[in-house]
């Protein structure tokens, strides 16, 4: 049965995922890797979870790593399998996957894929398949949204967002709704595709968890991991972006969380 968190327009045609999210400076990528040498990967073995169209799986192969990426979308497997060619690549549920009991060395779950865990059970489910997978003394390297921003901000609510691209000679133009269901914990999104080419337009809903810095310090404790590094950036999708040489921050105010956690023990 194909999942929800499968179907999206994006995600089932890679190519026109990349040509709106273009990334030619491999910048989460190099991001990532510089979190595994500042705090010391154990090894060699990284899962990227979520790794979409391979390109920050390939970049972290590329700097000498044995590079599993794991995703649950066929359509993004078979186009990094075709286009970005040494990292495996795996289809699984980043809620609840084995790939091996300490089978990597860091794990690595990039642009908010964590937060598609949208219950506390599918958490556990993700924390307890990283403790699984990982060596003691492993690395959890992620980036996402931080639910602590939408504490009395509305700027990202306010208002529809519109934006637009051109592909293969095809005008695409997305507008964009984000509401917070508080009851769920979930910043919940409607987006309408619209094309220049005749197309009738598509209307797709997805959801992230809305985690706080506190609340996930617990969640991690519980399941063995000590907290290295939380802070609001700078990072991949942070503005100003993060360079090479910046240090972590030391708050976690604004929109975007990064976490490095090591993995202390097994239960």
């Amino acid at each position: 049965m194909d999942d929800p968190l499968s179907r999206n327009l994006l995600t089932d045609n890679p190519a026109l995922y990349e040509a709106r999210f273009p990334d030619p400076g491999r910048l989460a990528g190099r991001w990532a890797e510089d979190c595994l040498r500042r705090y010391a990967a154990p090894g060699p073995r990284v899962l990227d979870l979520g790794c979409g169209t391979g390109r920050d799986a390939a970049h972290l192969h590329a700097c000498g790593r044995t590079v599993t990426g794991a995703d649950l979308s066929e359509a993004m497997l078979e186009y990094a399998r075709a286009r970005r060619p040494g990292p495996v690549y795996v289809r699984a549920d980043l809620r609840g996957f084995d790939l091996g009991e300490g089978a990597f060395d860091a794990v690595v779950c990039l642009d908010s894929a964590l937060l598609y865990c949208h219950t506390n059970d599918q958490l556990d489910g993700f924390l307890t398949a990283c403790r699984h997978a990982l060596v003691p003394g492993g690395l959890l390297v992620a980036e996402m949204r931080n639910g602590a921003f939408f504490l009395g901000r509305t700027e990202l609510l306010d208002a529809p967002a519109v934006d637009g691209f051109a592909w293969q000679g095809v005008t695409y133009r997305s507008t964009t709704r984000l509401y917070v269901d508080r009851t769920a914990q979930l910043l919940r999104r409607t987006r309408v595709w619209t094309t220049d080419d005749g197309s009738p337009p598509v209307e797709q809903r997805s959801a992230w968890r809305l985690l706080f810095p506190q609340e996930l310090r617990g969640l991690l404790a519980a399941h063995g991991f000590e907290v290295l590094a939380l802070h609001d950036g700078p990072g991949p999708r942070t503005e100003p972006v993060w360079r090479e040489g910046d240090p972590p921050g030391e708050t976690a105010d604004a929109d975007r969380l990064h976490l490095v956690a090591r993995l202390a023990h097994r239960r």
